[in-house]
C-alpha cells in the first residue's frame, strides 16, 4: 500500500500506459503478439490486460512508507492511509509472528489453552447516538472482534480517558451502557483505568478497551486462508451505523428513521462455527466498511473476490443517505454487521446458522473468491459493468467508533 493521494491502481496504470508503446514495438518486432493472442485459451486475460494486473501486484508489493511529515484524519479511516501507518511504523518496530497476519485478535497459546487478545480505542463523535453510545459500542467491538477471531469472550478491561468538565451523569449513563452490554454479551469487566486531562484535550470522553477469549476449535481461521470456490457472505444490511453517526453530528440537513447496529455478535457467531466446519475467515465491518475487509482477503490470500452489488444487503434509507453524501455503501462501517469467507458448498448451511439468529435474519451471500485477477476485488454493477473495489484514501466518515 502507499500513503500517497494517488492510489496503487492508479500508479499501476499510469506505469503501464508510460511502457505500452515500448512493450508493443518490442512485441511486434519478435511477432510475439500474435502468437499469443492465437495460443492463448478463451477467458485468461489478455497480454495487455496482464500486464497492467502484474504491475498493480508490484506497486502493492512495495515496501510501505508514510510520505506525510503530520498524522492525517485517513490515517484513522481504515483504508490505504491507516493500512500504510500501521505496516510502515507500528509492525516494523513490533513485527513478530503473531502480530504479522493483522487479524482482529492476536492467537495465543498459553500453556495447553488457545487464547485471542484484542484491544481497541474509542473516539466516536457524538458520544451517544441512535441506538447507542460511546459505552455499548466499546463492549461490543470488543467482544466481535475476540469472536470473529474464532473465540468465545470472556474478560474485557477498560481504560477512560475523560476531559475536565465532562458531565458525570454523562459518564454514569456510558458506564451503565457498558455493564448492560457486557451483561448481554457474557463478559466481564475485570480492570481498567482513569485518567483526567484539561479542558479541552480531549472531546469529552475516549475508551480503551482490551479483551481476552478461549478458543476451543481446532479451525484456523483468517484471511489468508479464503479459497477459489470460497462463497462471501455477509450477516445483514451494512453501513447503518456510520450513516447513523454522520446524521447524528447534525451537520447535514438530512432526516432518516435510522439507528446504529451495535450489537455483540458472539451468539451468533458461535452458531454458525457449530454448524459449518467450512468457515474460513470472519471480521466485523466496521471502520472502511465491507469493502476494505474484502481487500484485505484478496491481498493476504492471493485470490480475487467478485460481489456482486444487487446482493449487498443495504436500507433504502443507508442507500439514500449515502448517495447524498458521495459514499458508496460498502464503505460504510457497521457494528453488528459480519462478513464469512465460507466453503461454496457450505454456503447455504452457514446463510441458515446465521438466519437463525436475530441479528443474522437478512444474511446474504453476495459474491465469492475467484483464481483470477489475484489481489483484486471486482464489483459486478447493477448495470452489467465491472470496476475494481479499491481500498479508500481518504476518511469520508471521521471518527465513526
Amino acid at each position: 500500500m502507499t500513503g500517497r493521494g494517488t492510489n496503487w491502481v492508479d500508479e499501476a496504470l499510469r506505469e503501464h500506459e508510460e511502457h505500452t508503446a515500448a512493450e508493443h514495438a518490442a512485441a511486434e518486432h519478435a511477432g510475439a503478439e500474435h502468437t499469443g493472442a492465437a495460443s492463448r485459451p478463451a477467458g485468461t486475460p489478455s497480454g495487455r490486460e496482464q500486464q497492467v494486473l502484474d504491475r498493480i501486484e508490484r506497486a502493492r508489493r512495495r515496501r510501505p512508507r508514510i510520505r506525510e511529515e503530520r498524522i492525517t484524519m485517513s490515517h484513522g479511516a481504515g483504508g490505504k492511509a491507516s493500512r500504510t501507518l500501521v505496516e510502515a511504523v507500528f509492525l516494523d518496530a513490533f513485527r513478530n509472528p503473531l502480530l504479522e497476519p493483522l487479524e482482529d485478535a492476536a492467537q495465543l497459546q498459553v500453556g495447553g489453552a488457545r487464547l485471542a487478545l484484542t484491544t481497541d480505542t474509542y473516539v466516536v463523535s457524538p458520544l451517544f447516538f441512535p441506538g447507542g453510545n460511546i459505552g455499548d459500542l466499546a463492549v461490543n467491538g470488543t467482544v466481535n472482534d475476540l469472536a470473529v477471531s474464532g473465540a468465545t469472550p470472556l474478560y474485557l478491561s477498560a481504560g477512560f480517558v475523560l476531559e475536565e468538565g465532562f458531565g458525570v451523569a454523562d459518564l454514569t449513563t456510558i458506564v451503565a451502557s457498558m455493564t448492560a452490554a457486557a451483561a448481554a454479551a457474557g463478559v466481564q469487566v475485570v480492570t481498567g483505568d482513569t485518567k483526567v486531562v484539561e479542558r479541552g484535550k480531549a472531546d469529552g470522553c475516549y475508551i480503551n478497551t482490551a479483551g481476552v477469549g478461549v478458543v476451543e476449535h481446532d479451525l484456523a481461521l483468517g484471511a489468508a486462508t479464503a479459497r477459489p470456490g470460497d462463497a462471501v457472505i455477509v450477516s445483514g444490511p451494512v453501513g447503518d451505523h456510520g450513516v447513523t453517526i454522520m446524521l447524528a453530528r447534525g451537520e447535514l440537513d438530512i432526516e432518516a428513521d435510522l439507528a446504529s447496529d451495535t450489537a455483540a455478535m458472539n451468539g451468533m457467531i458461535a452458531g454458525l462455527l457449530a454448524a459449518v466446519p467450512g468457515v474460513r475467515a470472519m471480521r466485523d465491518a466496521t471502520r472502511g466498511g465491507v469493502a476494505t475487509i474484502l481487500n484485505e482477503v484478496a491481498v493476504a490470500a492471493g485470490v480475487g473476490v467478485v460481489v456482486e452489488e444487487d446482493q449487498i444487503p443495504v436500507r433504502t434509507q443507508v442507500r439514500g443517505a449515502a448517495e447524498l453524501l458521495g459514499i458508496d455503501p460498502m464503505y460504510v462501517a457497521s457494528e453488528g454487521r459480519l462478513v464469512a469467507i465460507v466453503d461454496g458448498g457450505q454456503a447455504g448451511q452457514a446463510l441458515a446458522a446465521l438466519r437463525a439468529h436475530p441479528l443474522g435474519e437478512q444474511a446474504a451471500v453476495i459474491g465469492q473468491i475467484t483464481a483470477d485477477s489475484p489481489g483484486i476485488v471486482l464489483l459486478k454493477t447493477a448495470f452489467g459493468g465491472t470496476r475494481i473495489v479499491d481500498l479508500l484514501v481518504g476518511d469520508p466518515l471521521p471518527r465513526i467508533c
